[in-house]
């Protein structure tokens, strides 16, 4: 049976680009996916097809139960979704802001008041409660766009790319409410440019790339895919690098690889450390002093590198402009943006 969120063969064309080249998905109920990839892999088309804003050219789509395609206003009653930049009336106050999205879902202006209340201690914006959104940071916008998408808690939750332009305090307070609310059996789908965010947080990893899904698995099983541990020894002479190569080619489990401008050389091993502690003796004993040695492990940017090529994206993102090959300006993420509100107010018809 398809999970919360569930997609099969979705196709997405923008002239002879093909943003999205056939994704499959299926999301259990109470977990939270995390959607990685590089720059222009889809990431955010995926997010737009899954919530109405965004109709695929082919393929099967459904969210809660609810066929995206055929029925596109339910499905937004059955959401959340903050996008990658703050939807947020400007010229409310922050309190307003939240009462209003509360109103457009038919909440009592009782209990309105009450959860945006809540909601504004709790994303420690209570002190601006009451001042024009438009005199808020980027940060506190943020925070203020993600407290609205969370005003009647969904079932269901899409998050693009959600704690950018947060320092690393709010971040941490934020994926605090997401392991509560996925606690409270919501489903989230949450794309990231950070991989320690995936990491803490996704129960399962689809790692996207050219409109494709190329890999999916949890973390420690898509780490495995780039190998084990490895040892990894700056050597402060360069004329040691050889001898070193030597003494590491005696613990390894394959070829040593070695940067000569910085003098490192790395073997893949096994044995953890008690085998670097052998190392460390070996080097020692035959005069090699170090500069650094470590054991290291598989991270999500090695398993980027192994799959994709390249590293994983840094500040810009699949939906500032044509970064999901649609050669949109980035005046498209502002319709993104109108495209929530007006599924707010779809959400009170």
């Amino acid at each position: 049976m398809p999970g919360a969120i569930y997609a099969e063969g979705l196709v997405k064309a923008f002239g002879d680009v093909r943003a999205l080249d056939g994704v499959d998905l299926d999301v259990p109920q109470g977990t939270v996916l995390g959607l990685l990839g590089p720059n222009g892999a889809g990431k955010t088309t995926t997010v737009r097809v899954l919530t109405t804003l965004l109709r695929p050219d082919s393929g099967r789509a459904v969210v809660a139960g609810i066929d995206v395609l055929k029925h596109p206003n339910e499905v937004r009653r059955a959401i959340g979704l903050s996008g990658q930049f703050a939807a947020v009336d400007e010229y409310l106050t922050g309190r307003e802001n939240l009462q209003m999205v509360g109103q457009l879902y038919q909440m009592r202006a009782k209990a309105a008041k009450a959860r945006a209340a809540e909601l504004l201690d709790r994303f420690n914006l209570a002190d601006a409660a009451d001042r024009p959104a438009k005199t808020y940071s980027g940060g506190m916008r943020r925070r203020l766009d993600l407290a609205a998408a969370l005003v009647v808690s969904p079932p269901v939750m899409f998050m693009d790319e959600p704690t950018t332009g947060l320092d690393p305090r709010n971040r941490q307070q934020l994926w605090g409410i997401i392991q509560e609310l996925v606690a409270g059996g919501t489903t989230l789908l949450l794309t990231t440019q950070y991989l320690e965010e995936a990491d803490h947080l996704a129960d399962d990893i689809c790692v996207v790339d050219h409109g494709k899904v190329i890999a999916r698995g949890t973390s420690d099983q898509l780490k495995a895919r780039t190998g084990g541990e490895r040892v990894e020894v700056v050597v402060h002479e360069r004329d040691h690098i050889a001898t070193a190569r030597e003494v590491l080619a005696g613990f390894g489990k394959g070829g040593t690889t070695v940067e000569e401008h910085t003098r490192k050389l790395t073997v893949p091993v096994s044995g953890g450390a008690k085998l670097l502690a052998e190392v460390i003796r070996e080097l020692d004993g035959r005069g090699i002093e170090i500069d650094d040695i470590g054991l290291r492990r598989p991270t999500l940017d090695d398993v980027f590198i192994s799959l994709t090529g390249h590293a994983a994206e840094g500040a810009a993102d699949d939906g500032n402009g044509a970064g999901d090959g649609d050669g949109r300006s980035g005046g498209e993420t502002g319709a993104g943006a109108g495209g929530r509100r007006a599924a707010r107010k779809e959400a009170a018809k």
